[in-house]
């Protein structure tokens, strides 16, 4: 889990800016992949440190998928 954690945080830390389109792809693939889980750890121990954790993933996903012009299809 700490490794999750640290994980997430290394995500949130890094910049956005003058990426091309196939890296927002791929930051936005990772952020949902982090999120789940997260999210998985979440359902049993109900930390609410996760969730925060989760909100601002989620918040910096949807800057990045913005970009994009919606969601990617996958």
């Amino acid at each position: 889990m700490k490794e999750l954690l640290e994980q997430a945080q290394e995500f949130e830390n890094r910049k956005m800016s003058n990426m091309s389109t196939s890296d927002r792809v791929e930051a936005s693939r990772e952020a949902k992949a982090l999120i789940l889980k997260i999210n998985e750890i979440y359902k049993e121990s109900k930390d609410p440190e996760l969730m925060d954790v989760m909100k601002r993933l989620t918040v910096k996903k949807k800057k990045i998928e913005k970009r994009l012009g919606g969601v990617p299809q996958v």
